[in-house]
């Protein structure tokens, strides 16, 4: 089995592409179990999907066919082209899969360099993988590494300590909008991590009233109660919307909840005053054609990530440091796969030791039963096991030798080299041996 990665992120397809092959967590269990139950080659799966990516981390057979097997599911899966699929995903088999996971994990491969909510995410995942029995060695493995070296590369290099965060860039957009925050009345909609990141960055500007609506009444007051504001039920949105200059949602919606007759009704009722719309969700919660309407200023997480791209040249520094950490944690995981790769071969070199020493150790126990002297019996069973197993490595020195000497005896540096390592084999099994 081998480790292959497909996905598409922001970076390889856009956000109209990335809402519709988005999967929520609900659906995370069973997609797992189709794939596993559609495709004979796969035999571990994870999927990884969030506002900027979705990912699926898998152990195949053959990764080539697997790479396109893989891009037709999600195309079936999502009612999408499978060439628009295939135009946008990128494939990564073994030692480049364990890069991008280390790189994704540790916050280099993400929108905003450094962020560290992609790892939260990562280690959701891979829980959501567990509990639907997607989870093998492989996979199990590469998680784990991942989160060590993700932590290596946090405690060790100042990849997050300038990371400007997209809510960051969200109220410095307010703020060019409506200049002081402190007379604008703002709604959340939502009440997950990403909203409660952006309600902090918002909070220290003191609007001067919070909302928040989500479809648990419960989660929606807590979140409220902490930002000294009130909670707002989900069903009063269209009637409510133009009450609030700054609305800011994401939510796990496979629909849009903003749509474009009732944001239309709100700039009527607000008297054609600004409303700031951030969209932080994916797949998105605002109709897109509410970006087109007069007086209302629509941000989706592609382009806060522009503003947040236009001042990351101080972090190169540590990403070099970080890129540096990667690479070496690569080859630690390479070696593992390598001595993983060996292991069919010691089993099968033990099998094969154990079933000669039962054949000799029965043969053995017949000849005592007849009456031949023990002597003789152990004389020739230990004869029997050393020539028996000798055999191969004898045979594979010989061809090594013969290999040797068909290639120019003494003569030229590979046949140098070549000797060296005979001599070097020969001394470790007959230490005492004139090599």
């Amino acid at each position: 089995m081998q480790l292959l990665t497909l996905g598409l992120n922001h970076q390889t397809a856009p956000l109209a592409l990335r809402e519709r092959v988005a999967f929520v967590p609900d659906e995370v269990g069973r997609t797992i179990a189709r794939m596993r139950e559609k495709l004979a080659q796969l035999s571990e799966a994870a999927i990884v999907s969030t506002c900027n990516r979705t990912e699926l981390y898998c152990a195949v057979e053959e990764p080539h066919a697997a790479g396109t097997a893989l891009a037709e599911f999600i195309a079936t899966e999502k009612q999408l082209d499978s060439h628009e699929v295939r135009r946008a995903a990128y494939v990564l088999p073994q030692a480049e899969a364990v890069r991008h996971a280390f790189r994704v994990a540790s916050g280099l491969d993400s929108m905003v360099i450094g962020e560290p909510q992609i790892l939260g995410q990562m280690k959701q995942a891979e829980k959501l993988a567990r509990a639907a029995g997607g989870m093998g060695l492989l996979l199990n493995h590469l998680f784990q590494r991942t989160f060590a070296v993700a932590k290596e590369v946090r405690s060790t290099t100042d990849i997050g300590s300038q990371s400007v965060s997209l809510a960051a860039a969200a109220a410095r957009v307010a703020e060019r909008i409506f200049g002081d925050l402190s007379q604008c009345h703002m709604l959340f909609v939502g009440a997950g991590e990403m909203i409660e990141l952006t309600a902090t960055h918002f909070a220290a500007r003191h609007p001067r009233s919070v909302a928040v609506a989500n479809r648990s009444r419960e989660r929606a007051e807590a979140l409220a109660h902490r930002l000294h504001g009130r909670a707002l039920p989900l069903s009063e949105l269209p009637d409510q919307l133009a009450s609030f200059d700054i609305v800011v949602s994401s939510t796990a919606s496979t629909l849009p909840i903003i749509g474009l007759g009732m944001v239309e009704r709100a700039i009527k009722t607000r008297r054609h005053r600004p409303i700031f719309i951030v969209d932080l969700a994916v797949p998105r919660d605002v109709e897109p054609e509410v970006a087109r309407l007069d007086d209302v200023y629509v941000y989706t997480i592609d382009d806060l990530g522009r503003i947040v791209q236009s001042g990351s040249a101080t972090r190169q520094a540590a990403v070099a440091q970080a890129e540096a950490i990667i690479e070496t944690r690569v080859r630690d995981f390479e070696s593992w796969l390598q001595t993983r790769a060996a292991v069919p071969v010691i089993l099968g070199l033990r099998e094969r030791a154990e079933a000669l020493r039962a054949r000799e150790l029965e043969r053995a126990r017949l000849q005592l039963a007849r009456g031949v002297a023990p002597d003789a019996v152990l004389e020739q069973l230990s004869q029997a096991l050393t020539n028996k197993f000798l055999h191969s490595p004898v045979s594979a020195l010989k061809e090594l030798t013969e290999s040797i000497e068909r290639a120019g005896g003494d003569a030229g540096e590979e046949s140098s080299r070549e000797r060296a390592r005979l001599a070097a084999l020969l001394a470790r099994f007959y230490p005492h041996s004139d090599t």
